[in-house]
Formats: structure tokens, C-alpha cells, sequence
């Protein structure tokens, strides 16, 4: 091998463990969502956990964010508003992220 391909394997390499880690980091964000909108919901225990799979779930039907978005508004209703939902959005995947690093 050429030092060319070696650099261009190391990039297709670092490519798709940065993809693998921010599925990853997405769907535990996805789960700790779910758990936090189950709470709102007044579930607990296996209820909460399987909600929470079902949120993790809605992330398979399009790209992006906003089919989870649209899950946890939809069932949340009144009980929150947009900003708060994207912003516990956003605050959970950077705790989904740390967690992940901290197991690594």
C-alpha cells in the first residue's frame, strides 16, 4: 500500500466510527427522551422503558430529528412546548455523548 491509501483508508476508518458514534450518541439521546417525556406522562418502571423504545423507534421513520420531535410533541400535548422539547433535545444528546465517551 501507498501512503495515499493508507491516509485514504484511515479517513473512510475515522468516517465511519465518527457515523457509528453519532448513531449511537442519537439513539441512547433518543431512549433518555422517551424517559424524560414518560415522566411528564406519569409512567414509570417497564411503562417508561417501553415508551422510551418507542421513541427510539420514531427516529427510523425519516431523517432528522423531526419525526422524534413530532412523537414526543404529539404525545406530550399541552404538558410542554416546542423550545422546551428541542431544547431537552439538545441537552440529552450531549449527555448521550458523554455517556458513550465515559464507556469507551
Amino acid at each position: 500500500m501507498t501512503t495515499f491509501d493508507d491516509r485514504e483508508y484511515a479517513f473512510e476508518s475515522k468516517f465511519a466510527h465518527d457515523a457509528e458514534m453519532q448513531f449511537k450518541a442519537e439513539a441512547r439521546r433518543n431512549k433518555l427522551l422517551g424517559l424524560w417525556a414518560a415522566e411528564l406522562l406519569g409512567k414509570s418502571g417497564d411503562e417508561a422503558e417501553a415508551y422510551a423504545r418507542e421513541v427510539v423507534k420514531s427516529d427510523f421513520e425519516e431523517a432528522g430529528d423531526e419525526d422524534v420531535y413530532r412523537k414526543i410533541a404529539q404525545d406530550l400535548g399541552d404538558q410542554s412546548d416546542e423550545e422546551t422539547i428541542r431544547a431537552q433535545m439538545k441537552t440529552l444528546l450531549a449527555e448521550a455523548k458523554a455517556q458513550i465517551m465515559s464507556e469507551i
